[in-house]
């Protein structure tokens, strides 16, 4: 099936963080002369600010994330383009619920969850959703490599405990169509054989449910 062709007007591109959901995004948005929506988290000020001292940072982060991604995503996928027939996005609403899980006090999750299923109903699912899988190891490896100085001391447990939020997320979902994609071998930013593995497995046809697929 050429990719041109995918039947998913909306494609989400998930996974932990260094796992390379903006590379793909744009790789596929490129070949499918899509819509890209991309994650606007380098402009956020409480970033760099979390990973020196989390416990103090972490709710005005999360709160800060949560409305910036909901006008983003809200702006993108409500506005109408005769020109284009796919939207790509780099990351997935609900990553909000799954990092502040992580990331703040039972009491601050308690009201944060409360707003965001308020929210979150104003908000188009997509159509696929795809999940990159990568071990912990691989990850701090593309997180180093990227070099960006705020992320070199997030640790291995940090990674682990997101990883964990993600799955938990995915197996509760019955009403979406997951693809979970094991790249553990793969390195498609620079090999475009691998990329292509991964092009061939979303241009596929689902159903509603988890599929998973152990890319090599």
């Amino acid at each position: 099936m050429n990719l041109t062709e995918i039947p998913y007007s909306f494609i989400a591109i998930e996974g932990n963080i260094g796992s390379g959901k903006t590379s793909l995004a744009s790789k596929l948005a490129s070949e499918l002369q899509a819509r890209l929506v991309l994650e606007e988290f380098e402009d956020n000020s409480f970033l760099p600010k979390f990973y020196k001292d989390a416990r103090r940072y972490a709710f005005p982060l999360e709160m800060s994330f949560l409305a910036a991604r909901f006008n983003q995503l809200k702006g993108q996928l409500n506005e109408q383009d005769l020109f284009t027939k796919h939207t790509v996005s780099d990351y997935l609403f609900a990553k909000c619920l799954l990092f502040s899980k992580v990331n703040l006090d039972e009491d601050e999750y308690e009201l944060y969850s409360k707003v965001f299923s308020i929210i979150q109903l104003q908000l188009r699912k997509p159509d696929l959703l795809v999940y990159l899988h990568n071990p912990v190891e691989k990850l701090l490896w593309q997180i180093k490599n990227r070099g960006r100085a705020y992320e070199q001391e997030i640790s291995p447990e940090y990674l682990e405990s997101l990883q964990t939020a993600y799955f938990e997320y995915l197996n509760q979902q019955n009403d979406q169509r997951i693809l979970i994609l094991d790249c553990s071998a793969l390195d498609y930013v620079n090999r475009e054989t691998d990329y292509l593995l991964i092009k061939n497995a979303i241009s596929k046809e689902y159903e509603i449910g988890i599929h998973t697929i152990v890319l090599k």
